[in-house]
C-alpha cells in the first residue's frame, strides 16, 4: 500500500506470482526463462559478480603481458637506435600496461561484500581506479612531450632505422590487441574503467604505426621528422585522456544511458496491475547497476497484493536491463482525495505526482 517500499530480498519466487498475469504474457515470461535461464537468489547474483571479475582480472593478466613483452621490445630498440618518438610510444605503452595494477586491485576489492559502512559493497573501486588510469594517461603525454620538445632542441642522428620500423609494427600489433580484448571485456561486464583502458591501448596502436612516420623521414634525412612525430603522439595521448575522461567523469556522476531508463519505464508499464510509472533511477556500482523505481496501483489493494506486484515490477526491471542486479520499487495508490505525500512537501516534491495524475486520467 502507500509508503510501502519493495527490497529484492532471497526467496522470492514467481509461481504464485506469474499466475496474476494473463495466460500469453505468463507464457512469454516462461520462454524468456527458457532462454535466459536465471535465478534472483543472493548467492546466485553474488557468483555472478565473481564470474564478471573474474572476466576483468583475465583480461588484465594476459594484456598486461602482451603489453609487457611489447614494451620490452621498443625498449631495447630505443636504446640501440636513439628514436625520440619510439620512446614517447614505449612510455605510453608502458603506462598503459602499469594501469593493470590499479584495475586489478579494483576487481579484487570489488569481490568483498557489503558491510554496514559501505551497505553498497565496494563496486565503486573500479570508479577510483578509473581516475588513477586517466592520471596515468595525463603523465605519459607530459612525458612524451618533453622528451620530443627536447630532441628539437637538440636534434640527434637516429641509428637501425629498420628496427625502429619493426618496434612500430609490433607495439600497432600489440595494442590493438590488447585494445579489442579490454574494450570487448569491458562492454560485457559493464566496466567503464576498463573500456577506457581499452581506449588507450587503441590510441596506443595508432601512435605505433605514427613512429614509422619519423623513420621513414629520418631515413631520406629529415631530422626533425622523429620529435615531430613524438609531439603527434603527444597530440594523440591528449585526445585519447579526453575521452578516458569523460567517460570516468560520467561514471562517478552515476551517468546512465538514457535509453536504459526508457527500457525500464516500459518494462515497468507493461507489468499487469501498473497504473502508472513515477520516477526511475539508475546507477552503476561498479559493473553492475541499481535501480529505483516508483510504480503507481490499485488503491484497494492489500499489502500482500501490493507486495506481489513490486516483486513482479522487479522481476520485468531485472529481465528487462542488462546487468541490473537489484531494484527498490516503490508503490503509490491511485488517488483517494488528499495527496498520501502531504506531510513530506516541505522536504522535497514527490516526482510521482505525474504518475498519480496520469493515473487518476485512466
Amino acid at each position: 500500500m502507500e509508503g510501502m517500499e519493495h527490497h529484492h530480498t532471497p526467496g522470492h519466487h514467481h509461481g504464485p506470482d506469474a499466475c496474476r498475469w494473463p495466460r500469453t504474457a505468463r507464457l512469454r515470461h516462461q520462454l524468456a526463462h527458457l532462454g535466459r535461464p536465471h535465478s534472483h537468489e543472493a548467492a546466485d547474483k553474488v557468483d555472478a559478480a565473481m564470474e564478471t571479475s573474474r572476466d576483468g582480472m583475465r583480461t588484465l593478466w594476459i594484456s598486461l603481458a602482451v603489453l609487457g613483452v611489447t614494451t620490452v621490445v621498443q625498449a631495447v630498440i630505443v636504446v640501440l637506435s636513439g628514436s625520440v618518438a619510439l620512446l614517447g610510444d614505449t612510455i605510453h605503452n608502458a603506462a598503459d600496461a602499469l594501469t593493470a595494477v590499479p584495475l586489478g586491485i579494483a576487481f579484487v576489492l570489488g569481490r568483498r561484500a557489503a558491510n554496514r559502512r559501505y551497505t553498497y559493497g565496494y563496486g565503486r573501486a573500479e570508479d577510483l581506479a578509473g581516475i588513477l588510469i586517466v592520471a596515468t594517461i595525463a603523465a605519459s603525454a607530459a612525458l612524451a612531450a618533453w622528451a620530443a620538445v627536447d630532441r628539437l632542441l637538440d636534434p640527434r642522428q637516429i641509428t637501425h632505422l629498420w628496427a625502429v620500423s619493426a618496434a612500430a609494427l609490433v607495439g600497432f600489433v600489440g595494442n590493438e590487441w590488447v585494445a579489442r580484448y579490454r574494450i570487448r571485456t569491458g562492454r560485457r561486464i559493464g566496466s567503464a574503467a576498463l573500456v577506457a583502458d581499452g581506449l588507450h591501448a587503441r590510441t596506443d596502436g595508432f601512435t605505433s604505426l605514427a613512429v614509422l612516420l619519423g623513420a621513414g623521414g629520418a631515413a631520406v634525412g629529415w631530422r626533425f621528422a622523429d620529435p615531430l612525430v613524438g609531439l603527434l603522439i603527444t597530440a594523440a595521448i591528449l585526445f585519447v585522456l579526453r575521452d578516458a575522461a569523460r567517460e570516468v567523469y560520467r561514471r562517478l556522476m552515476d551517468s546512465v544511458d538514457p535509453a536504459l531508463v526508457a527500457t525500464a519505464e516500459t518494462a515497468l508499464g507493461a507489468v499487469p496491475g501498473v497504473r502508472g510509472v513515477g520516477q526511475v533511477r539508475m546507477r552503476w556500482v561498479g559493473h553492475a547497476l541499481r535501480a529505483e523505481a516508483d510504480i503507481v496501483v490499485d488503491a484497494h489493494l492489500t499489502v500482500v497484493a501490493a507486495h506481489r506486484l513490486a516483486v513482479e515490477a522487479e522481476h520485468a526491471l531485472i529481465h528487462a536491463v542488462p546487468r541490473l542486479t537489484a531494484a527498490t520499487v516503490h508503490t503509490d495508490h491511485t488517488p483517494l482525495g488528499s495527496d498520501p505525500h502531504a506531510p513530506l512537501a516541505h522536504h522535497a516534491a514527490r516526482p510521482t505526482t505525474a504518475a498519480h495524475e496520469a493515473a487518476a486520467r485512466t
